[in-house]
């Protein structure tokens, strides 16, 4: 009867597919398809090589790879080859700096003094306060090494008081070490053997050992990573043989449950369902025991009022009473359901098995995820070097700031006052000595400079349709593959030589516009959300409530939106990778037919969706549990050398065994989940384009045909 309401209504959604003696499997002669996409899309990636050259000739990634001192040389190269730290003078400044000045692109810049030093210094020190007064020459009191390379204490006329005034040595350091090349405070136990009332003369606000560990408190913590980073990565060094054991054992135990699915997909599906029944059956229990146990409570709603404790509602008869009803009513509609829909889980349990059976004629087929994997990271690398080129293009400028505005007449001192670090003298300012040339920006002139953020959004843009681009040909390609299995009359024999390699060049010299039309409209779904994003973020700061829910509402509409174009694409790439016609008319094909059999593909998406949750669930789940006993110490392999006591963070090793154990399972079960979704196709069509008949038989399995009561009448001639 359904079958039959069916075909009523088809015609609502397109004429069913005819029967074409010619047709047995991927059409070979096929044409280029969306040509002119083609062309914007390889035109696309030659500019996008065109940024990146232009990104790589004007950028300097040094401005982020190495400090630099007060000059604007390097630490690290030449002429600093042997000086790979920068030491600030007055950490102080550093920690209360607006902005930290941008601390990484910028080179942690702040408005102290910067030299380069071949180590930090690892102890607490004070300029002794006879200095201040004493006639000696300065060499008796600083150290060569910690004082701007432009003076020579042993024959300079300066005096203590000057060279601190004009910051050309630190009048106090404080025990450091070297954090991405950044001295920075290290606040560890060398602070305990100095006494708490300690000062520090000379210093405006006579700062204390406290204010110093207060004032860089914050700025310590930010940078107090590459401790942690050295420790953990300790445990991946000693560690590594293991997490490659985990995910070795997670590849074979997604393998194995791809396999074993060919003999027990019924069972594990009807595992699932009872499961699901049971669930729900013991929560109706419960709530009627609840609802019994509280038959003299006298508790009502009028009684509670409106409260935040939600254990109180639990004491009410009535709230019971509710679940138990909702949870009847859901238990009676999924029976029900199961019992008219149970034709089609049979159908969905057979075409998992049969996509079993497909994967296991080309185990080629489990490989290819390794090559959009690639393919991807390629994508990302080349992104990601792309906008660190382009976000340290430009010269770096140079202003006049006044390091301690007290000392002098600094008034002078500010709009902006360019300057060179390496021709400036503190003597073109005699009234401000404290007067130096710090880094402040990037230069923004020039055409290339100007346009550095619109070159970012092209960036941005690029990477994501090269993304959307990788996914669509890995689709496309392992549709063809399994397309072509479905339509083979005889499995294995008449399955085409080289099927994956076949369809990977077919969508390379045929597809490329269309795979690329559907990423780009994917593309700009995304480009809108993360607008949507940046809009979201700026409406939080506003706080406006009323733009914030249409936001909202927005990104809902549009995330919904992205699915159902991720959806659609998908189909459309595998009526692509059979029919070889461009997108639109794929993309629409392969709505009509899945419109025309709703029902089936719902169950089907369903079924496949819990299935294939259920074993990513049994690999991450299982590999992860096993990490955990055994980095943690609770499991012992006999023969290994292995101890959890030598591990700094035994749940850093376990972090990596289950992300890499999901992305294993990923690319195992995006497999499997394609060759379901293309199979489906192939039997949608099958079954309208064929009768069984001598002339037109089915290409479904013998298990297939046998749920549907259906049969050939004689083997297709040859």
């Amino acid at each position: 009867m359904g079958a039959k309401k069916e075909e009523a209504n088809s015609s609502e959604y397109g004429e069913p597919a005819q029967y074409d003696p010619s047709f047995n499997g991927p059409i070979h002669n096929r044409s280029c398809t969306d040509i002119i996409c083609c062309v914007l899309f390889m035109l696309v990636i030659t500019g996008y090589i065109v940024v990146g050259i232009l990104a790589w000739l004007y950028g300097d990634p040094r401005h982020v790879l190495y400090p630099r001192n007060s000059t604007g040389m390097f630490c690290g190269i030449a002429p600093n080859q042997d000086k790979p730290n920068v030491f600030y003078f007055n950490i102080l400044n550093c920690a209360t700096a607006t902005n930290i000045m941008a601390a990484a692109l910028n080179g942690l810049q702040c408005p102290t003094t910067q030299i380069c030093v071949s180590s930090c210094p690892s102890h607490f020190w004070a300029l002794n306060p006879m200095a201040y007064t004493s006639t000696e020459k300065p060499s008796q009191f600083f150290q060569q090494e910690l004082c701007v390379p432009s003076l020579n204490l042993s024959t300079t006329s300066l005096t203590a008081t000057q060279i601190i005034n004009q910051e050309l040595c630190p009048s106090f350091y404080t025990p450091t070490t070297s954090v991405l090349g950044r001295c920075l405070p290290s606040l560890g136990p060398e602070y305990n053997k100095i006494p708490s009332n300690f000062s520090l003369p000379g210093m405006t606000n006579n700062a204390t050992v406290n204010t110093i560990k207060n004032a860089t408190g914050d700025l310590v913590s930010s940078f107090n990573a590459r401790d942690v980073g050295v420790r953990i990565f300790a445990d991946f060094a000693s560690t590594w043989q293991w997490i490659v054991l985990g995910l070795v054992i997670a590849m074979l135990v997604s393998l194995l449950f791809l396999l074993l699915l060919r003999f027990l997909a019924a069972i594990l599906i009807w595992i699932l369902i009872v499961g699901v029944l049971a669930v729900g059956a013991f929560g109706i229990w419960y709530c009627y025991r609840e609802y019994a146990m509280l038959a003299n409570s006298t508790v009502t709603y009028q009684n509670v009022g409106f409260t935040t404790n939600a254990d109180v509602y639990l004491q009410i008869r009535d709230t019971w009473l509710a679940f138990l009803i909702i949870l009847s009513v859901a238990e009676a509609i999924i029976l029900l359901t199961l019992i008219f829909l149970r034709t089609r889980i049979l159908i969905a349990i057979a075409l998992i098995q049969e996509s079993s059976k497909a994967v296991s004629y080309m185990m080629t087929t489990l490989i290819y995820p390794l090559i959009t994997f690639v393919l991807l990271v390629v994508c990302v690398s080349y992104w990601g070097i792309t906008a660190l080129y382009l976000a340290t293009s430009g010269a770096p400028i140079y202003n006049v700031v006044a390091l301690n505005t007290s000392q002098g007449d600094c008034k002078t001192i500010g709009g902006n006052q360019t300057c060179d670090p390496l021709a400036f003298n503190s003597s073109m300012y005699p009234t401000c000595p404290s007067a130096r040339c710090i880094f402040i920006k990037y230069n923004t002139d020039g055409l290339f400079q100007r346009n550095l953020f619109n070159l970012q959004i092209y960036n941005v843009i690029a990477f994501l349709w090269c993304v959307n681009f990788v996914i669509a040909l890995g689709q496309c390609t392992l549709a063809g593959a399994f397309a072509s299995y479905y339509w083979a009359f005889h499995k294995p024999s008449d399955i085409p030589a080289c099927p994956l390699a076949s369809s990977f060049m077919r969508a390379l010299r045929y597809h490329v516009g269309s795979l690329a039309f559907g990423a780009l409209i994917l593309t700009i779904v995304q480009i809108i959300r993360i607008l949507l994003e940046y809009i979201d973020h700026k409406c939080r700061a506003a706080q406006n409530c009323f733009a914030r829910f249409i936001i909202c509402c927005l990104k809902c509409c549009f995330w919904c939106l992205e699915k159902f174009i991720k959806f659609l694409n998908r189909n459309a790439y595998i009526m692509i990778a059979i029919y070889g016609k461009n997108f639109c008319v794929s993309a629409k094909n392969a709505f009509l037919l899945l419109m025309r059999n709703i029902i089936r593909v719902v169950v089907l998406d369903k079924v496949t969706d819990l299935l294939l949750f259920f074993g990513k669930l049994l690999v991450v789940g299982g590999v992860g549990v096993l990490a955990f006993y055994f980095f943690s110490g609770r499991l012992v392999i006999p023969g290994s050398s292995f101890t959890a006591s030598a591990l700094n963070y035994y749940w850093m090793p376990i972090i990596a065994v289950v992300f890499g154990a999901y992305l294993i399972a990923q690319g195992f079960f995006s497999v499997y989940n394609m060759c379901v979704d293309t199979l489906f196709l192939c039997f949608l069509e099958d079954l309208e384009r064929n009768d069984g008949s001598a002339e037109k038989p089915y290409y479904m399995s013998k298990s297939l045909m046998k749920i549907l009561n259906k049969k050939n009448k004689q083997p297709k001639k040859q």
